[in-house]
């Protein structure tokens, strides 16, 4: 594990992915959208604002929740998350034996299902098709993004829910492993700790080492309910219900892997990563209650109040594997 390492400066979430936004403080009378045009004009050029033709998706799924529950641009994911799945790995791909390629087609649910009801973003933040996704955000800036547009961020089981759909499949498009179906297997790129640290030099270090692409480029990287780039691409923050911000499990999870040879399935969560920390490979997704409450989880002890760096703070990924998702 690479030592920790706090920047404290507010240049740093300039060039890191999103700058700092207070959306309980700011100005009054400033709307969402105005709000919203003043987040993305903070994006990273060298990734989020470079050009590229928005794919065509004739996949059913992209327009059924048009005139359901769910804005356009979310998917309405309505059926039971399973606790304790059993999904049995007939082949693993490594000696540490987190990646499986090949489970095992009947899954049985061990334990009493959860009814939920829910609207998702069908991409990867910023939830446009022909984009690439947002990065090197911190769970706090996820959190604040979130409720800026009137929503929030998922919980790790309704993320799972959506990913595995009504069949629990361990990825979302089936039960082998594919890295032609979805963004991931890629081969690792070392990253520079130093660059990345660094505000004056951060931007080109995430250009050099990304391996994300455009989402919805993927057409069978979707899952039943129509949510795309679940496993792979990035990795998603979520709340983790049953962690805490404390830790060691913390509440700040992350789900789904990303470009690299990680684990890329919709079940395993990372939980070892405080609220405030960031990576070149880590951005997020938001979900929406369907009665329209957006309730959040509630979060306690975060932020500057807890006696640690908050949203202004950024911690050093680790160099070897910044995520295990």
């Amino acid at each position: 594990m690479v030592p920790i390492r706090w920047t404290l400066t507010i240049a740093a979430l300039a060039l890191g992915g999103l700058a700092a936004v207070d959306v309980h403080h700011g100005p009054a009378g400033r709307d969402r959208e105005a709000k919203k045009a003043e987040i993305q004009a903070q994006l990273p050029a060298t990734l989020e604002k470079s050009p590229t033709p928005a794919p065509v998706l004739a996949n059913a799924k992209d327009t059924e929740t048009a005139t359901g529950s769910c804005p356009k641009d979310m998917v309405e994911v309505e059926g039971d998350y399973c606790p304790a799945p059993e999904q049995i790995c007939d082949e693993f791909i490594s000696e540490k034996r987190d990646r499986c390629e090949r489970f095992r087609t009947k899954v049985r649910c061990i334990g009493k299902p959860e009814a939920k009801h829910f609207c998702v973003d069908r991409y990867e933040y910023p939830n446009e098709a022909g984009r690439r996704p947002t990065v090197s955000v911190s769970w706090d800036q996820a959190r604040d993004v979130c409720a800026n547009e009137g929503k929030r961020l998922c919980g790790a089981e309704e993320w799972t829910l959506a990913c595995e759909g009504p069949e629990r499949k361990p990825y979302p498009f089936g039960y082998s492993r594919d890295a032609t179906a979805c963004n991931f297997d890629k081969p690792y790129i070392m990253p520079d700790n130093f660059a990345y640290d660094d505000p004056q030099t951060r931007a080109a270090e995430v250009a050099r080492v990304s391996q994300s692409e455009p989402s919805g480029s993927r057409s069978q990287c979707v899952s039943d309910y129509g949510v795309y780039d679940m496993t792979g691409n990035v990795d998603e923050w979520v709340t983790n219900e049953h962690g805490s911000p404390q830790g060691p499990e913390f509440q700040s999870g992350l789900k789904g892997g990303y470009w690299g040879p990680v684990r890329n399935r919709c079940r395993p969560m990372t939980t070892d990563h405080n609220h405030w920390h960031h990576g070149y490979q880590i951005g997020f997704r938001c979900c929406k209650d369907i009665d329209g409450a957006n309730a959040v989880p509630p979060v306690s002890g975060t932020g500057e109040a807890n006696g640690q760096p908050g949203a202004n703070a950024w911690s050093r990924p680790e160099a070897v594997e910044p995520s295990r998702s």
